[in-house]
């Protein structure tokens, strides 16, 4: 958790609430997608800081990592990534473009799948998202990057201490595929601020219905 921003219990516990419906929409479209059984879990949300991030994955991947990554912009904005080992991400790729394929194949339809397989979790987690805080939002297209948890998490011209993480840790099931893999929300403190204060309206608007339900 960062020292400027701090989320309460309550804060915190709604917002993986948030992300966790938000997954869940993603892992509905996915299935779709890949006409299988697709299970999506959130066991962690965490805010920390870009150093932090990077240093998370660094202790968890030893291997490349593969990102999905597009900008968003509305009420909070930053830069969403869906991230993976390079193992998890050509398995991933499989799933998507069905196991006849030899490895060739999968190959060349590797970041075509990968960007519509980020595009269809980041878009769905995030519209999700956006829908239940009452706030529009706007992505960019999905663009694919190789690298280290570092140079995902570097940005140009950073301002000190001003870019935070709100960092994901996620499993994925897809036919009995154990894909493992990362959402992170890079934000800026505005921004972060921003999205604590939607979590504040949310948590008020739930707990006014909740108290006229019980009225009722």
């Amino acid at each position: 958790m960062t020292a400027s921003v701090n989320l309460t219990e309550l804060e915190h516990d709604a917002l993986t609430e948030l992300v966790n419906i938000g997954v869940s929409r993603a892992a509905s479209s996915l299935r779709s997608m890949v006409g299988e059984q697709v299970l999506l879990s959130v066991p962690s949300v965490d805010v920390v800081t870009r150093m932090a991030a990077a240093t998370l994955i660094r202790e968890r991947e030893s291997e490349e990592l593969v990102a999905v990554r597009q900008d968003f912009e509305g009420a909070f904005s930053g830069r969403a990534m869906l991230i993976f080992p390079q193992a998890n991400s050509l398995e991933l790729v499989k799933a998507v473009t069905g196991d006849d394929l030899d490895a060739c194949e999968v190959r060349a339809m590797e970041m075509e799948a990968l960007a519509e397989t980020g595009n269809v979790v980041l878009n769905g987690c995030l519209a999700t998202m956006a829908n239940l805080l009452r706030r529009p939002l706007t992505m960019s297209l999905p663009e694919v990057v190789r690298g280290d948890g570092k140079l995902f998490f570097e940005i140009e011209n950073p301002p000190e201490d001003d870019a935070v993480v709100l960092f994901l840790y996620i499993n994925f099931t897809i036919s009995g595929r154990d894909i493992r893999g990362y959402i992170a929300m890079l934000m800026d403190l505005p921004s972060l601020r921003a999205l604590k204060e939607l979590v504040g309206e949310f948590i008020a608007s739930v707990m006014a219905t909740d108290d006229l339900g019980e009225l009722g």
